[in-house]
Formats: structure tokens, C-alpha cells, sequence
């Protein structure tokens, strides 16, 4: 099945992070990428900024390889990946979806 639209890889998404454990290492390593982009501006020091992918990516790799053992979606579609890395981190930091979840929001859906 080849996916070409977000609206189409969205569902994709969520039933690869289907396990509570996998959308905690998510929620954690973007956050904590995230962290580190924000230190590396206040700090001006470049390292933080190499950093931000290897924490984000690191749990989210070993959440796929560990817990929900599947391939991350991210070596397929690496932009649509990180999209909707950042929307499952807002939706879970804004109680749109807990980690625990199994009804999926309409929520971030793009508008045509």
C-alpha cells in the first residue's frame, strides 16, 4: 500500500503506536528533543541541537524495536513521521489522547 497524503498516513501512524508504552517513549523523546533544541538557543551551543534527534528518535526507535516491535514509520516516510510525531506529542500534552487511548481523535486533521 503506498501512502500519499498525511490525511492518509495519520491512521497508518496511530496503529503502529497502537501500545501505551510505545506513545510514552514518543511523548518523552520529542519532548525531550524538543527540550534540547530550546537549551541549545538559550545556550547558543550547537551540541544541544545534535543532541535533539538522537533523544527523539532514540526512544522512539527502541519503543518500535522493544514494546511494539514493528519498523518505525519514519525510514519510510520520514516528514510525515516527524508531523505526526509532533501532533501525537500535543495531543497527549493536551489530553486529546491519552497514552492509553484506543479511540482516535479528528483532531489535527488537515482541511482540503
Amino acid at each position: 500500500m503506498k501512502i500519499r497524503s498525511f490525511d492518509e498516513f495519520w491512521p497508518y501512524y496511530l496503529d503502529q503506536h497502537r501500545d501505551t508504552g510505545t506513545r510514552l517513549f514518543h511523548f518523552i523523546g520529542t519532548g525531550l528533543g524538543l527540550l534540547s533544541i530550546l537549551t541549545a538557543l538559550f545556550t547558543l551551543n550547537v551540541y544541544y541541537i545534535l543532541l535533539a534527534p538522537l533523544l527523539g528518535y532514540g526512544l522512539a526507535w527502541y519503543s518500535h524495536m522493544f514494546i511494539e516491535r514493528n519498523k518505525p514509520a519514519t525510514w519510510q516516510y520520514p516528514w510525515w513521521s516527524l508531523e505526526a510525531d509532533f501532533r501525537l506529542f500535543v495531543l497527549i500534552l493536551t489530553r486529546g489522547l491519552n497514552t492509553n487511548d484506543t479511540v482516535i481523535p479528528k483532531l489535527f486533521t488537515r482541511r482540503r
